[in-house]
């Protein structure tokens, strides 16, 4: 779990790190593409302190890996599905 939780994080700093979207991105916050459409969000980092945003991550991890085009985290779940986990999160 630890070792899932620490890639997840490496992930991230990724993200944060590329200059294409730091620029766009306020401090804080990192992007995630989401659904089908790879619909742009930003999201606080707290929300890696989640639990249902640990394990949605881990899901994901293990599906899809995270390496993608994009640059950015993608995660596969329809838009309404990560909009109720957020809304909950918050």
């Amino acid at each position: 779990m630890g070792i899932r939780l620490f890639n997840a994080k490496q992930a991230v700093r990724r993200i944060l790190l590329s200059a294409e979207e730091s620029s766009n991105v306020p401090k804080g916050h990192f992007v995630v593409y989401v659904g089908e459409t790879q619909k742009r969000c930003i999201v606080p980092i707290s929300y890696l302190k989640n639990p249902s945003f640990q394990k949605l991550l881990r899901h994901v991890e293990e599906e899809y890996g995270f390496n993608h085009p994009m640059g950015g985290l993608t995660i596969p779940c329809s838009e309404q599905v990560f909009h109720d986990l957020i809304c909950c999160s918050s």
